[in-house]
């Protein structure tokens, strides 16, 4: 059954911050909530937490209406941006806190503290005060804790924020690692894209406390379903371009970029009338060097060994990125043209929504 939200709604006073939201997370699930900043992710994830009351809708967990259970009934454990250990306790002890509250016998606490250490690898770090640790291991700690309580949903809320780039990169694979093991049910917020695609079972995209999109990571960067959602996935992030669109004949439509005297060609089913205003979107690695091709200017290359992205500048000077890949010559400075494969241009109306 997993967790179900119909219609949840959050209002601080008159500002509506969570506009009737309704999803579905599958048991054992890996569900990731993204989106800018102040989109409503936390407040959702602290929602269903309980630790924020709902304005309106109903949330489940497993079956059970928990719309208004106190958090601690709610079988949920939550892992903070914030380590919130205890800098005075060892980390047997900051793992073993919340069952010694409950007054559980201390070889059961040994047996399950024992077991969360094993499963992060913390078995030889037990003995050792938070500030003995580096802080991939504090958050596996804090993770450790959770894993004791058993819950039937863990929550993070940008548990990696705190860490570097190196460290994020291997909690990632150690969180995806702990799901695939412990197979529980998780939500994970965070505004990295990359941490999505990385770890999600299931996105959920959200803009201003509204889901824009929910689906496979792939699905999301293959098929967005509207401008923003193939802007927000993707890094480098998705070039968008002005156009019209000027007929259409056997499911192509030719598309006119006035602004610098361009045409392109997109496989688009649906109806859209000549002179219809559009936008285009060109993923970065879906830009080839050819012939004809839409002229630009390289300002800077940024040359990572195995790929490049060309910085450049169209000739109504909007910026455009460009990947390359197995390519060692240098293109700073240069004039450039390229173009992408009909199935590669994706077309938007000028309300954001996506046109297939």
């Amino acid at each position: 059954m997993g967790i179900t939200l119909n219609n949840v709604k959050k209002s601080f006073g008159p500002i509506d911050v969570i506009h009737d939201v309704s999803m579905e997370i599958p048991t054992g699930d890996f569900a990731v909530f993204v989106g800018p900043s102040g989109c409503g992710k936390s407040t959702l994830l602290r929602m269903i937490a309980g630790l924020e009351d709902t304005t309106g809708g109903t949330i489940s967990i497993e079956g059970r209406d928990v719309t208004h259970v106190e958090p601690a009934r709610r079988e949920v454990a939550m892992v903070f941006q914030s380590y919130a250990l205890y800098p005075h306790l060892t980390v047997f002890e900051n793992m073993a806190f919340s069952l010694r509250l409950k007054k559980t016998p201390k070889a059961r606490i040994n047996d399950m503290v024992q077991e969360a250490a094993r499963i992060l690898h913390l078995e030889d770090h037990l003995k050792k005060r938070p500030s003995e640790l580096s802080g991939g291991q504090r958050q596996r700690v804090a993770i450790g804790r959770a894993i004791v309580r058993q819950p039937k949903v863990f929550l993070f809320d940008e548990p990696l924020s705190n860490l570097d780039a190196e460290l994020r990169v291997q909690m990632r694979l150690e969180l995806a690692r702990l799901h695939k093991q412990i197979g529980a049910t998780m939500i994970y917020v965070t505004h990295d894209q990359v941490e999505a695609m990385t770890l999600a079972d299931r996105i959920f995209v959200l803009k201003s406390g509204v889901v824009q999109q929910a689906g496979r990571p792939l699905e999301l960067y293959d098929d967005p379903d509207n401008q923003f959602v193939g802007g927000f996935i993707g890094s480098p992030a998705m070039n968008f371009l002005a156009g019209r669109a000027l007929g259409q004949q056997d499911g192509l439509l030719r598309i006119g970029l006035d602004a610098i005297g361009q045409e392109l060609t997109a496989r688009v089913t649906t109806e859209v009338a000549a002179g219809t205003g559009i936008r285009i979107g060109l993923r970065p690695e879906h830009l080839q060097p050819v012939d004809g091709g839409i002229p630009a200017t390289v300002e800077m290359e940024e040359d990572l060994g195995g790929v490049s992205y060309l910085h450049a500048r169209l000739s109504d000077g909007r910026p455009i990125v460009v990947e390359m890949r197995g390519r060692r010559n240098s293109l700073d400075g240069k004039a450039i043209a390229v173009g992408a494969a009909p199935e590669d241009v994706l077309v938007f109306a000028e309300n954001g929504r996506r046109l297939r």
